[in-house]
């Protein structure tokens, strides 16, 4: 296996284990978990002496495993020369809860730094065989070990290390390997292998055949990204794709990691990445892709060190959706869809207040654009570019169309103050907000347009024909229900029509109404309140209110009293309403009305039957 390799399998090994969650943090003895011909085994000082247990994760070149060399009180290193046949993958840790995956018939070289104490090899299935340390035990014969037993015990002595091979069997399944270290007197050895303290225990799944190098998705990486994740960058290791806005004319980056079932790095093969729609794309491994030239590339790389592709628009300015899918070898690995945002292609007006006469500053209402920020504006202005996806606005500049102005003295100027900063369709952000001065005239203005200039290219947008109004002061007001009678359970609303000195709609000032009192005999406000209303842009204000009362209601007509006193001029309202709990509503007087009708019917039918028989 060649040197570049080796670095990626070493680098996707990380990249996995981290996007699955297996490793998050490596401990001080954590283990080696690349599994190759040329990994390099654990150091076993980087263990905790009597608490850890290690596995040689390089493999033999001769089809024999070996186990590590142990030389006397002079510890040459187990790791050195240790060598594992037929293991697959390794996790990371190195105490009671270790984990790998071998195949059936496998041997595992396992070494441990015991200290001067006895210990012994457990396991629950397979076979011990070869070992290395001071003092291997042949008896009792219960113990001895041979190539059928699972106990392999050590009177350690001096030493300080012990190594052992292990045979997995040849039959599928879940086996654990244990450690245990003691020192029962200060001369006799272990008379059980668990009577010791639990150093390490590995539970290894021995399988029928390997699902080593072919692509995984679940231990693979594949996600968007506005920026770049450059090599080694733990942004890449989580398959959770951007949530942002790429705009016009930046680019989006699709990082890539690809790995087999054991979470080993896929060995180097055909990389072909293509974009619908024409998009640009371009791949590049361990470095920032730059901008492609075509919708289709093709690399024979390894996407295992954080390959990333970059995704472009093809036609400057021009919005663009594109589906990238990336193969390797032939296989479908990664399929992302992606937008790009272009310039601004139209703007929209909405949300227009009324202004006050011979004023040009705005409202600030927290409620009028949903925002909660209280920014100040009487109207909002929505920016989106040719595919109708939102724009900020920070790309350009606004200004008003004077020649929509021209010829009158109601409205004086327009302007935005406030700039689009997102692009999100439920983020306020995305709006733009504006104002205008009124001259002292009420009226209206059909004709206002307003103008947005493009930075890059000096493309100019003009709004469609928008109406701004100019009123005074709420002067006079009437109040009116939305309907006559009402069935206890229903919503009855409310609507107040604020007018100024000239008969005009009034402006929006919420101050300019004064508080408010009001009397609904059998009703219940859900949203009315006695402060100062905002007013709509038709200087009208609602209220909901529930019919009937927590006391109950009793059926009848009524007369409600709305009244905003520091209006002068205006006329307190008194609009009735008739409510009924929905049940037999026939008063007394209905029935002796009907009783009198039919007396009266009987009395004509009568008359009619004497007439008849006069006749005859």
């Amino acid at each position: 296996m060649s040197t570049k390799t080796l670095r990626k399998r070493i680098a996707l090994t990380v990249v996995a284990a981290l996007a699955t969650g297996v490793l998050s943090v490596a401990p001080a003895n954590a283990h080696n978990t690349t599994v190759s011909t040329t990994a390099t085994n654990t150091n076993p000082n980087v263990g905790t002496v009597g608490a850890s247990m290690f596995v040689a994760t390089d493999l033999s070149l001769t089809g024999s495993a070996t186990v590590g060399t142990i030389t006397g009180s002079t510890l040459t290193r187990p790791d050195s020369d240790a060598t594992s046949i037929g293991l697959l993958v390794k996790d990371a840790s190195s105490g009671t809860a270790q984990t790998a995956t071998a195949l059936v018939g496998s041997t595992l070289s396992f070494y441990a730094p015991t200290g001067a104490t006895d210990s012994a090899f457990v396991a629950s299935g397979g076979s011990f065989t070869g070992a290395a340390g001071t003092g291997y035990n042949p008896t009792p014969t219960a113990y001895a070990q041979n190539q059928t037993k699972s106990v392999a015990m050590f009177d350690i002595g001096t030493a300080t290390l012990v190594a052992q091979l292990w045979t997995a069997p040849a039959t599928v399944g879940s086996y654990t390997v244990s450690l245990y270290v003691g020192q029962p007197t200060a001369s006799t050895i272990f008379t059980a292998p668990t009577q010791g303290t639990l150093a390490g225990k590995i539970t290894v799944n021995v399988v029928a055949s390997s699902a080593g190098g072919s692509y995984s998705s679940a231990y693979s990486v594949c996600n968007t990204s506005t920026a770049n994740v450059v090599p080694g960058s733990t942004a890449a290791t989580a398959n959770v794709d951007s949530t942002s806005t790429v705009t016009n004319g930046n680019t989006w980056y699709i990082a890539l990691a690809l790995a087999d079932g054991y979470q080993n790095a896929l060995d180097d093969g055909n990389i072909v990445v293509t974009a619908t729609n024409g998009a640009l794309v371009n791949y590049a491994e361990a470095a920032t892709p730059t901008a492609g030239t075509a919708s289709t590339i093709v690399s024979y790389n390894n996407a295992s060190t954080y390959g990333a592709v970059s995704v472009v628009q093809p036609t400057a300015n021009a919005p663009i959706t594109t589906t990238v899918t990336i193969t390797y070898n032939g296989t479908t690995v990664c399929t992302k869809t992606v937008s790009i945002r272009g310039e601004v292609a139209k703007i929209a007006v909405s949300n227009i207040f009324v202004q006050d006469l011979s004023t040009g500053t705005g409202i600030a209402n927290a409620s009028w654009i949903d925002d909660n920020t209280g920014r100040a504006g009487l109207f909002t202005v929505l920016a989106t570019d040719s595919a109708g996806g939102q724009v900020a606005t920070s790309v350009g500049t606004f200004s008003s169309d004077s020649a929509s102005l021209a010829g009158q003295t109601i409205v004086t100027s327009l302007s935005v103050d406030n700039t689009a900063t997102q692009t999100s369709s439920t983020n306020p952000g995305r709006y733009s907000t504006g104002i205008y001065t009124c001259g002292a005239t009420a009226g209206e203005v059909k004709t206002a347009k307003l103008k947005f200039t493009n930075t890059g290219t000096g493309n100019v947008v003009t709004s469609d024909a928008f109406t701004l109004r100019c009123a005074d002061d709420p002067y006079t007001y009437t109040a009116s229900w939305d309907k006559a009678s009402y069935v206890q359970g229903e919503l009855a609303i409310l609507t107040v029509s604020f007018l100024d000195s000239k008969g005009f709609p009034a402006n929006n000032k919420a101050a300019a109404t004064g508080t408010w009192t009001a009397v609904t005999p059998m009703l219940t406000p859900v949203s009315a309140t006695g402060s100062a209303p905002v007013l709509d842009s038709a200087g009208k204000k609602t209220y909901t209110y529930t019919v009937g009362t927590a006391s109950g209601m009793t059926s009848g007509t009524y007369t409600t009293i709305i009244d905003f006193a520091s209006l002068t001029a205006g006329t307190k309202q008194t609009p009735t309403i008739k409510v009924s709990t929905g049940g037999d509503t026939t008063t007394n007087a209905d029935v002796l009305k009907s009783i009198v009708a039919l007396i009266a019917s009987i009395n004509k039918q009568i008359q009619a039957l004497q007439k008849l028989i006069l006749k005859r």
